[in-house]
Protein backbone atom coordinates (compact mmCIF):
# COMPACT_ATOMS: atom_id res chain seq x y z
CA UNK A 1 0.00 0.00 0.00
CA UNK A 2 2.96 2.44 0.48
CA UNK A 3 5.12 1.95 -2.31
CA UNK A 4 7.34 2.81 1.01
CA UNK A 5 11.05 1.89 0.67
CA UNK A 6 13.01 2.09 -2.10
CA UNK A 7 16.54 3.30 -2.72
CA UNK A 8 17.98 7.05 -3.64
CA UNK A 9 20.31 5.37 -6.26
CA UNK A 10 17.34 3.67 -7.84
CA UNK A 11 16.91 4.84 -11.72
CA UNK A 12 14.16 7.09 -12.98
CA UNK A 13 13.57 8.96 -9.54
CA UNK A 14 10.60 10.85 -9.79
CA UNK A 15 9.89 13.94 -9.17
CA UNK A 16 7.23 13.78 -6.31
CA UNK A 17 8.88 11.63 -4.11
CA UNK A 18 10.10 12.79 -0.75
CA UNK A 19 12.89 11.38 1.15
CA UNK A 20 13.03 11.05 4.29
CA UNK A 21 14.51 13.06 7.28
CA UNK A 22 14.12 12.48 10.90
CA UNK A 23 11.09 14.34 11.08
CA UNK A 24 9.18 12.32 8.53
CA UNK A 25 10.84 8.89 9.69
CA UNK A 26 8.87 9.64 12.92
CA UNK A 27 5.89 10.39 11.09
CA UNK A 28 5.96 7.51 9.04
CA UNK A 29 7.23 5.03 12.40
CA UNK A 30 3.29 3.91 12.57
CA UNK A 31 1.33 1.13 10.49
CA UNK A 32 -1.52 2.57 10.29
CA UNK A 33 0.10 6.21 8.84
CA UNK A 34 2.01 4.01 6.31
CA UNK A 35 -1.24 2.40 5.29
CA UNK A 36 -3.28 5.88 5.08
CA UNK A 37 -0.43 7.00 2.88
CA UNK A 38 -0.32 4.28 0.59
CA UNK A 39 -4.27 4.08 -0.10
CA UNK A 40 -4.30 7.37 -1.18
CA UNK A 41 -1.77 6.80 -3.15
CA UNK A 42 -2.74 3.87 -4.56
CA UNK A 43 -6.96 5.19 -5.03
CA UNK A 44 -6.23 9.07 -4.87
CA UNK A 45 -8.25 11.45 -2.44
CA UNK A 46 -10.40 10.62 0.11
CA UNK A 47 -12.22 10.89 3.66
CA UNK A 48 -11.24 10.00 6.84
CA UNK A 49 -14.46 8.48 7.39
CA UNK A 50 -13.90 6.00 3.98
CA UNK A 51 -10.35 5.25 4.72
CA UNK A 52 -10.83 4.14 7.93
CA UNK A 53 -13.42 1.60 6.63
CA UNK A 54 -10.86 0.34 4.22
CA UNK A 55 -8.47 -0.25 7.83
CA UNK A 56 -11.07 -1.55 9.81
CA UNK A 57 -10.61 1.45 12.49
CA UNK A 58 -12.74 4.06 13.72
CA UNK A 59 -12.73 7.29 11.77
CA UNK A 60 -11.57 9.14 14.95
CA UNK A 61 -8.15 7.27 14.51
CA UNK A 62 -8.11 7.99 10.72
CA UNK A 63 -8.69 11.61 11.36
CA UNK A 64 -6.27 11.92 14.28
CA UNK A 65 -3.37 10.26 12.15
CA UNK A 66 -4.08 12.01 8.97
CA UNK A 67 -3.24 15.26 10.83
CA UNK A 68 0.08 13.86 12.18
CA UNK A 69 0.64 13.44 8.40
CA UNK A 70 -0.34 16.55 7.54
CA UNK A 71 1.69 18.39 10.15
CA UNK A 72 4.31 16.31 8.67
CA UNK A 73 3.70 17.19 4.91
CA UNK A 74 2.93 13.96 3.73
CA UNK A 75 -0.92 14.40 3.13
CA UNK A 76 -2.86 17.43 2.43
CA UNK A 77 -6.11 18.71 2.62
CA UNK A 78 -8.13 18.54 -1.12
CA UNK A 79 -10.14 21.60 -0.80
CA UNK A 80 -11.71 20.87 -4.14
CA UNK A 81 -13.01 17.82 -3.17
CA UNK A 82 -14.18 19.11 0.37
CA UNK A 83 -17.05 20.72 2.64
CA UNK A 84 -18.25 21.84 5.45
CA UNK A 85 -19.58 17.93 6.20
CA UNK A 86 -16.24 16.15 4.39
CA UNK A 87 -12.84 16.61 4.59
CA UNK A 88 -10.69 15.26 2.12
CA UNK A 89 -7.22 14.08 2.09
CA UNK A 90 -4.39 13.58 -0.58
CA UNK A 91 -1.07 12.37 -0.59
CA UNK A 92 1.66 14.98 -1.59
CA UNK A 93 4.17 12.42 -2.76
CA UNK A 94 3.94 9.33 -5.07
CA UNK A 95 6.99 7.65 -3.46
CA UNK A 96 9.00 7.84 -0.10
CA UNK A 97 12.80 6.87 -0.22
CA UNK A 98 14.57 5.71 2.86
CA UNK A 99 18.32 4.85 2.35
CA UNK A 100 20.36 6.99 4.67
CA UNK A 101 22.61 4.95 7.23
CA UNK A 102 23.40 7.88 9.06
CA UNK A 103 19.42 8.91 9.81
CA UNK A 104 19.12 5.53 10.89
CA UNK A 105 21.98 5.44 13.37
CA UNK A 106 20.89 8.84 14.35
CA UNK A 107 16.80 7.43 14.81
CA UNK A 108 17.59 3.98 15.18
CA UNK A 109 14.11 3.36 16.96
CA UNK A 110 12.12 4.87 14.62
CA UNK A 111 13.74 3.91 11.92
CA UNK A 112 13.15 0.24 12.94
CA UNK A 113 9.87 0.95 13.77
CA UNK A 114 8.80 2.11 10.55
CA UNK A 115 10.75 -0.86 8.42
CA UNK A 116 8.57 -3.15 10.94
CA UNK A 117 5.52 -1.67 9.86
CA UNK A 118 6.11 -1.79 6.42
CA UNK A 119 7.27 -5.47 7.16
CA UNK A 120 3.83 -5.83 8.48
CA UNK A 121 2.06 -3.87 5.91
CA UNK A 122 3.55 -6.56 3.14
CA UNK A 123 2.86 -9.59 4.81
CA UNK A 124 -1.10 -8.46 4.96
CA UNK A 125 -1.02 -7.61 1.64
CA UNK A 126 0.70 -11.29 0.71
CA UNK A 127 -2.22 -12.99 2.97
CA UNK A 128 -4.95 -10.97 1.36
CA UNK A 129 -3.86 -12.03 -2.29
CA UNK A 130 -3.53 -15.80 -0.93
CA UNK A 131 -7.34 -15.29 0.08
CA UNK A 132 -8.69 -13.95 -2.65
CA UNK A 133 -6.71 -16.82 -5.13
CA UNK A 134 -9.34 -19.16 -5.42
CA UNK A 135 -11.74 -16.41 -6.72
CA UNK A 136 -9.52 -14.46 -9.11
CA UNK A 137 -9.97 -15.75 -13.12
CA UNK A 138 -7.21 -18.53 -13.66
CA UNK A 139 -5.13 -16.16 -16.09
CA UNK A 140 -4.16 -14.21 -13.07
CA UNK A 141 -4.03 -16.93 -10.72
CA UNK A 142 -1.39 -18.38 -12.84
CA UNK A 143 0.61 -15.25 -12.46
CA UNK A 144 1.18 -15.96 -8.93
CA UNK A 145 4.24 -16.37 -7.36
CA UNK A 146 6.41 -16.17 -4.35
CA UNK A 147 10.15 -17.36 -4.63
CA UNK A 148 13.29 -17.45 -2.42
CA UNK A 149 16.94 -17.62 -4.14
CA UNK A 150 19.24 -18.37 -1.04
CA UNK A 151 22.61 -16.37 -2.82
CA UNK A 152 26.53 -15.61 -1.19
CA UNK A 153 26.95 -12.04 -1.98
CA UNK A 154 29.71 -9.08 -1.53
CA UNK A 155 27.96 -6.12 -0.27
CA UNK A 156 28.48 -4.49 -3.33
CA UNK A 157 27.22 -7.43 -5.36
CA UNK A 158 24.02 -7.08 -3.70
CA UNK A 159 23.24 -3.33 -4.16
CA UNK A 160 24.47 -4.33 -7.80
CA UNK A 161 21.24 -6.70 -7.76
CA UNK A 162 19.11 -4.56 -6.21
CA UNK A 163 19.30 -1.77 -8.97
CA UNK A 164 19.13 -4.03 -11.41
CA UNK A 165 15.55 -5.69 -10.25
CA UNK A 166 14.50 -2.11 -10.15
CA UNK A 167 15.66 -1.07 -13.53
CA UNK A 168 13.69 -4.08 -14.53
CA UNK A 169 11.07 -3.07 -13.02
CA UNK A 170 11.20 0.96 -13.98
CA UNK A 171 10.75 -0.49 -17.78
CA UNK A 172 6.51 -1.46 -16.77
CA UNK A 173 3.70 0.74 -16.81
CA UNK A 174 3.56 2.24 -12.76
CA UNK A 175 0.30 2.39 -10.81
CA UNK A 176 -0.97 5.15 -9.71
CA UNK A 177 -4.68 6.71 -9.68
CA UNK A 178 -4.86 8.09 -13.24
CA UNK A 179 -3.30 5.19 -14.70
CA UNK A 180 -6.16 3.14 -14.91
CA UNK A 181 -7.70 4.96 -18.45
CA UNK A 182 -4.86 4.77 -20.44
CA UNK A 183 -3.50 1.39 -19.34
CA UNK A 184 -4.50 -1.74 -22.42
CA UNK A 185 -7.48 -3.69 -21.73
CA UNK A 186 -7.08 -6.31 -19.17
CA UNK A 187 -4.34 -4.47 -17.14
CA UNK A 188 -5.33 -4.93 -13.62
CA UNK A 189 -2.70 -3.69 -10.66
CA UNK A 190 0.19 -6.42 -10.05
CA UNK A 191 2.40 -5.52 -6.95
CA UNK A 192 5.73 -6.75 -6.98
CA UNK A 193 7.55 -6.31 -3.73
CA UNK A 194 12.04 -6.82 -3.77
CA UNK A 195 13.50 -7.60 -0.46
CA UNK A 196 17.06 -8.03 -0.21
CA UNK A 197 17.50 -9.74 3.57
CA UNK A 198 21.14 -9.99 4.54
CA UNK A 199 21.56 -13.18 6.74
CA UNK A 200 24.99 -13.34 7.51
CA UNK A 201 25.48 -16.99 8.19
CA UNK A 202 22.99 -16.59 11.62
CA UNK A 203 21.61 -19.84 12.53
CA UNK A 204 18.09 -18.85 12.00
CA UNK A 205 16.57 -22.27 10.93
CA UNK A 206 15.40 -23.36 13.80
CA UNK A 207 12.54 -20.86 14.11
CA UNK A 208 11.66 -21.32 11.05
CA UNK A 209 8.57 -24.09 10.63
CA UNK A 210 9.54 -27.71 10.13
CA UNK A 211 10.17 -28.04 6.54
CA UNK A 212 10.47 -24.69 5.30
CA UNK A 213 14.09 -24.97 5.28
CA UNK A 214 13.69 -27.37 2.57
CA UNK A 215 11.86 -24.45 0.05
CA UNK A 216 14.78 -21.95 -0.01
CA UNK A 217 15.95 -21.60 -3.31
CA UNK A 218 12.75 -23.25 -4.61
CA UNK A 219 10.77 -20.97 -6.43
CA UNK A 220 6.56 -21.61 -5.70
CA UNK A 221 3.81 -20.50 -7.50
Amino acid sequence: MTDAVERPDAPNVERDAVVLDAKGLRALAHPVRLQLVGLLRKYGPSTATRLAERLGVNSGTASYHLRQLGAAGFVEEDTERGNARERWWRSVHRTTWFNDPELAEREPEAALAYQQSIAAIYTLRTQQSLNELQTMPRAWRNTFDMSDWALRLTPEEAISLDRELKEVIARYRRDDPGSAASAPEGAERVAVITQVMPELDAPAASSLPCGAQEAEGSPTS
